[in-house]
């Protein structure tokens, strides 16, 4: 499911979205490539009429041009589509979907979790662990590029900013550079989700363009484009946050506003917005 802010909380690109794309060579940012195995990816068109499908998958409104939905997923026929991992935390009531060790314990030997969203955080604190969790997402990113889905967007980036003093910045980046290396290997692009405090390694750690949540609600926005340029897509939940975004940064960006639940439409809670 969707994140709150931390205040709170291989296949080519279609015909029509490559034409306003950068293509980039996997090879050239994945250590030991080369051009024999290149795999191809492009970031998300800018300034896009983006829907966010994650909750529920339904048939896009008129004029979307990128969606993201959930890795289980099928992608939008004709559309980017960008597919959605929870990458740092195991999904609710999914603890026994990963081996005992690999999910973060405190002193007491009990398993540690994500209170907003019933979500137990993933250990990523050794490089054993970092590589484990790794190859595990790493199949479900396969998943996404053999259904031909052309980005990856993992979730969970800025779980260390919840956990306490028990994880820290460089195990989460320790583990999205080896998701970046997966998704470029297999032509995907990959997104950095919200964690506007590390945008600025976003070259070093291989992330392609930004999926920010309520950065206008938090004036944040700047501090993304600022290190992605226009290849961010901007997730609002209120009136205010997509007013302030759109203000500042409807004629450069994808923004839309979506009900916190992220709800299929014709559900009673939906809720889609743009600019």
């Amino acid at each position: 499911m969707s994140r709150l802010h931390a205040h709170t909380s291989r296949k080519p690109v279609l015909a029509g979205v490559c034409a306003t794309a950068l293509l980039v060579t996997a090879a050239a940012l994945v250590p030991g490539g080369s051009e024999a195995e290149a795999a191809t990816f492009a970031p998300p068109p800018a300034h896009a009429d983006f829907d966010y499908q994650i909750g529920g998958a339904y048939t896009p409104p008129a004029g979307v041009e990128v969606v993201s939905r959930d890795h289980t997923a099928s992608p939008a026929a004709g559309l980017y589509n960008i597919c959605y991992v929870n990458a740092f935390q195991a999904q609710p009531d999914a603890e026994d979907e990963w081996d005992d060790d690999l999910l973060l314990r405190d002193a007491n030997g009990d398993v540690v979790y994500d209170t907003d969203w019933g979500e137990a955080f993933l250990d990523i604190r050794t490089a054993d662990k970092r590589e484990r969790i790794a190859e595990k997402i790493g199949g479900w990113i396969d998943t996404c590029a053999d259904k031909g889905f052309q980005a990856v967007e993992p979730d969970n980036y800025d779980s260390y900013t919840r956990a306490g003093d028990l994880l820290d910045a460089a195990d989460a980046q320790g583990l999205i550079k080896l998701l970046a290396e997966r998704a470029h290997a297999g032509g995907l692009a990959i997104g950095q989700k919200n964690t506007v405090e590390l945008a600025g390694n976003r070259e070093a750690n291989g992330l392609d363009f930004a999926v920010a949540e309520e950065c206008g609600e938090w004036d944040e926005c700047g501090d993304y484009t600022a290190e992605f340029g226009d290849r961010v897509i901007v997730v609002e939940y209120t009136a205010k946050g997509l007013s302030k975004a759109c203000s500042e940064f409807g004629d450069t960006l994808s923004i839309v506003r979506r009900d916190l639940n992220v709800s299929p439409k014709g559900s009673s809670g939906y809720v889609r917005e743009t600019c």
